[in-house]
């Protein structure tokens, strides 16, 4: 059956409300690669409580909707959805413990044709409960593979951010663990995509890939220690869009290209020697 986006775009999602403390971030940092080197001073501070630190990318695990594609009054193909687009507007640092809660909606769906699929857009907005206070606002994209064509106005897609030609002005290399998307499925993202060999098959890979918003923190590591000294406060918007999967145990390089407090970046798998995010935008203090 064809998608509605008139229904999808004016459909209710409930306010999701969660009490986080230092556990869940020390696990988000786990999950991304932080701790690899336990001795690391530098990454040391996102994994143990004492003075914790966290990190700026875990705001994308945060009072989410869950896997919400799934549900059946939605009924995507969801074994062939696929994140293309994220983008954090950081108003306000994470405390290391707390409580939060954001609404869902879905503000566009744009339709690619049958052979490309569905764009599919959303946003929410993370407060502090305690507070009243903005802390960051998620806009994320997906595309559907399995259910373009269905009838809606074709609209071109907007410019991305550029990246120099030049060669880049720092590179960093971080390596991912054979268990890295076992571990990150612990935050949240229960697809079994990236879990289970049968349906990663389905979806035409040759095995479970990596969560683009775990690649999306191996990432934000890199560009903490590239371009923020590990200060993650620094921290204060960030889009990117991801070009292709990763599997657990390649290594990420990120690439980045200074003007100003501004940086352009973008990522490779070292294995495969392909981008697999790009046209990426970091703005620091």
């Amino acid at each position: 059956m064809a998608i509605d986006p008139d229904y999808l775009t004016s459909r209710q999602f409930p306010t999701i409300t969660e009490t986080y403390n230092e556990r869940d971030c020390m696990l988000y940092a786990l999950g991304v690669g932080m701790g690899q080197d336990p001795l690391d001073r530098n990454c040391l501070p996102f994994v143990y409580e004492k003075s914790l630190k966290v990190m700026p990318s875990q705001p994308v695990v945060m009072a989410h909707p869950g896997f919400w594609a799934a549900e059946r009054d939605i009924d995507l193909d969801w074994v062939k959805l696929l994140q293309t687009e994220q983008e954090l507007l950081i108003h306000q640092p994470f405390p290391g413990s707390g409580t939060v809660a954001a609404t869902t909606r879905l503000t566009e769906v744009i339709d690619k044709g049958e052979r490309i699929g569905a764009l599919i857009k959303s946003e929410r907005t993370i407060r502090n409960v305690d507070t009243g206070a903005d802390l960051c606002t998620v806009r994320t994209t997906v595309l559907a593979r399995g259910d373009g064509g269905f009838g809606g106005a074709r609209k071109t897609t907007p410019k991305t951010d550029p990246i120099p030609s030049r060669e880049p002005d720092k590179v960093c290399d971080l390596p991912t663990l054979p268990q890295q998307a076992l571990i990150y499925r612990l935050t949240g993202d229960l697809n079994p995509l990236h879990s289970d060999p049968e349906v990663a098959a389905r979806a035409g890979f040759k095995a479970p890939i990596l969560h683009g918003l775990c690649t999306m923190g191996v990432m934000t590591h890199a560009l903490l220690k590239l371009c923020a000294n590990y200060e993650p406060e620094r921290f204060r918007h960030i889009r990117l869009r991801f070009s292709a999967p990763v599997y657990p145990g390649e290594t990420i390089r990120t690439e980045v290209w200074q003007d100003g407090d501004a940086y352009a970046f973008r990522c490779k798998s070292v294995e495969q020697d392909k981008i697999v995010i790009n046209n990426g935008y970091l703005l620091i203090d």
